[in-house]
């Protein structure tokens, strides 16, 4: 077979290296490339927020989520010192404290309802759970809300179990 006028041998054909002809379509430049994913990242980002109820209520169900990672880690953190553990929450001010010295807040446009044994509160308006080091607690529940979403953080007392299901709420 022969390309450009030079033979190339078992019918292949070789690139002359001319250029392509004027007009023809050359692909994309890397900067067109990163335009086009950073937009279809951004409309992605809003569209979940928009279609998961909002940035607010995935603020909730983080909260949730995480208050109710820090109760496991108490209990199993007891279970493996056995040495009682405490994680104590303050509604007013949306702050905690869990084993092993964790502590953080909650966003402020959450609504924090703790329910539990008042034997073992720190003090005045502070909620707090005993973790023992055979896995069982005081027990209580944690609940989070926002408008009329709410995700509640239970802790059996005799088991020491964490669930965390959604929760009928508002403020």
């Amino acid at each position: 077979m022969v390309a450009s006028g030079r033979p190339t041998g078992a019918g292949r054909v070789r690139d002359t290296g001319t250029p392509a002809p004027r007009g023809a379509p050359r692909g994309f430049s890397l900067l067109e490339l990163l335009l086009v994913m950073a937009l279809i990242a951004a409309t992605g980002l809003l569209a979940a927020g928009v279609l998961s109820g909002g940035f607010d209520r995935m603020a909730l169900r983080s909260g949730a989520k995480e208050m109710a990672a820090q109760l496991r880690f108490a209990r199993a953190h007891a279970i493996a010192t056995g040495v009682p553990q405490r994680f104590a929450i303050d509604p007013a001010s949306r702050t905690w404290q869990g084993a092993n010295g964790r502590g953080g807040t909650l966003p402020d446009t959450l609504d924090v309802r703790f329910t539990g044994a008042r034997e073992v509160q720190p003090r005045e308006g502070v909620g707090a759970i005993v973790f023992f080091g055979d896995g069982a607690s005081t027990g209580g529940r944690l609940q989070l809300s926002l408008r009329d979403a709410a995700w509640n953080v239970d802790v059996a007392w005799l088991t020491g179990e964490v669930t965390l299901q959604r929760g009928e709420g508002g403020r």
